[in-house]
């Protein structure tokens, strides 16, 4: 099999993903509710499935058009990277008229409705090579490997305090939005083993500027339970809408605000009052 093309970038990404809601319409009625595609594939086994839901709120499987699974197979193929391999489902819903979600699963065996025979997955690793350590247990299972040593645990330290003149960044809740209105999440999904931890770190930092009401959830505008807070742990600041999203629907932070917090071991540690301070100037942007 071929090997994996140059990585496409951010912004090549984004535009495969609108294809691909683009590409669905066509199998869709006009009073369309909601629609989700769900991608999966090891090598040469590729399943993909679509439905959509009327105002019934009824789900119906649609027969998937080719565009779709083809613009699904270029997306895999340019997010390869080499030091983790590509995703082996992903998940796209839409909820009319514009918001969406794309969800990518790297590591976790996809919930196939035939699975696929060993060579597939011998096939996968042909194709998008990983490092070993990337390969799952399950996997390792399925083509006859052994399973990974188990690490040992690890301890760990609160980070040191920045200094106070370190710049404070402020993560985005999701990537934006299109011409059209509708949210641009395409982020790598969050290591399972590390979801407790980095929801308790997002959730103890010091709130440092909060309101009494909550704000309405921006995927499912009739929900209005999303927290109006923001919190800091001296180097970041996030809106409460972060842990509530990953939370309720799986939408991972930026990377960088993972990587930090699992450096950290997920102890957010004592942030000074300067520093809190200075965060509630940039959130009300005097800074």
């Amino acid at each position: 099999m071929s090997q994996p093309a140059t990585p496409l970038s951010d912004e090549d990404q984004q535009q495969l993903v609108r294809q691909i809601g683009r590409a669905m319409l066509p199998a869709l009625p006009p009073d369309w509710t909601r629609v989700r595609a769900e991608y999966r594939a090891a090598g040469r086994h590729i399943e993909v499935d679509l439905a959509f839901a009327g105002p019934d709120g009824q789900m119906r499987p649609v027969r998937p058009p080719m565009d779709v699974v083809q613009l699904f197979g270029q997306l895999r193929q340019g997010m390869y990277q080499q030091d983790r391999g590509t995703w082996l489902s992903a998940v796209y819903e839409i909820e009319a008229p514009a918001a969406f979600t794309v969800d990518f699963n790297a590591e976790e065996e996809p919930r196939w409705r035939n699975t696929p025979p060993p060579i597939g997955f011998r096939d996968e690793l042909q194709t998008f090579p990983r490092p070993d350590e990337r390969i799952p247990d399950w996997w390792r299972q399925r083509i006859g490997l052994p399973p990974l040593p188990q690490p040992e645990p690890q301890e760990y330290q609160a980070a040191e305090q920045p200094p106070s003149d370190a710049p404070l960044r402020t993560a985005k809740v999701y990537d934006g939005k299109n011409d059209e209105g509708r949210i641009v999440v395409n982020r790598q999904p969050v290591e399972p083993h590390l979801v407790d931890g980095l929801i308790a770190y997002l959730e103890s930092a010091p709130v440092v500027l909060a309101a009494r009401n909550l704000d309405v959830d921006e995927f499912n505008p009739g929900e209005q339970d999303v927290p109006l807070n923001f919190r800091t742990d001296g180097t970041w600041i996030w809106a409460g809408a972060v842990p509530h999203y990953l939370k309720k629907y799986g939408l991972p932070p930026e990377p960088e605000l993972v990587r930090h917090a699992a450096n950290r071991g997920f102890q957010v540690g004592d942030v000074d009052e300067a520093t809190q301070d200075l965060a509630v100037s940039i959130i009300t942007g005097q800074r």
